[in-house]
């Protein structure tokens, strides 16, 4: 069985103080620092991951989160900063490869390229067995395991041995330092069944093309 790693803000609030604020190389002056691997919560309801966070051809500090973490208009608060407030709105959701461009108040992040273990300096992939690929995700932290690629995929999507659970939605795929996709989901059982993940160069190839917020992304 897939299932999405979306989380119920209520229900995780506890966990969520088990968690420290996360780390990374700021790149602002104010506010939550926020880059691919922090936790987010999407309209008071939802808990996620974002996947980077970075500029779009605008000008705009864009980020990317999973589809299914919330819809057009949803809210972004920072998890492990939550007294800060709304940092950032949804702008658009792609149900068909499950992902979510986030327009951020650049007055209110500070981006960061490193949070945790993984840091991402650049965007390619899709990732080939059989690279060792890490994901960073708000519950179950840095993870890494084989990737299936070629052997198994699913749509826009690539299978990977990382441990995911509930909460890791949007969590960035890395090889190295390259972001190469987004927790999308699990087969079976959490940990054990293979990670899902939706390609970053689907996602990049489909918001150049629509041309609106996101187009042109490049990490920070």
């Amino acid at each position: 069985m897939f299932r999405k790693l979306v989380g119920a803000a209520a229900a995780l609030a506890a966990v969520a103080t088990l968690f420290g604020a996360q780390s990374g190389a700021a790149h602002a002056e104010t506010g939550p620092v926020l880059g691919g691997g922090s936790g987010i919560v999407v309209g008071n309801q939802n808990i996620c991951t974002l996947t980077t966070i970075g500029r779009d051809s605008g000008g705009r500090l864009v980020g990317f989160t999973a589809g299914h973490c919330g819809e057009p208009g949803a809210t972004v608060v920072a998890d492990a900063n939550r007294d800060g407030g709304v940092v950032g709105t949804f702008a658009y959701t792609n149900s068909s490869l499950d992902y979510a461009v986030i327009v951020f108040d650049q007055g209110k992040v500070a981006p960061a390229n490193t949070v945790g273990g993984t840091t991402i300096t650049g965007v390619g992939g899709p990732p080939r067995f059989p690279d060792i690929a890490c994901k960073e995700g708000r519950t179950t932290g840095r993870t890494c395991g084989l990737t299936y690629g070629d052997a198994f995929t699913y749509g826009n999507a690539t299978w990977t041995q990382t441990c995911v659970a509930e909460g890791d939605s949007g969590g960035p795929v890395v090889v190295g330092t390259t972001l190469v996709g987004m927790v999308n989901g699990y087969l079976g059982v959490p940990c054990l069944g293979p990670e899902i993940g939706v390609n970053i160069k689907d996602i990049l190839d489909d918001v150049n093309a629509r041309g609106d917020a996101g187009a042109g992304f490049r990490p920070i």
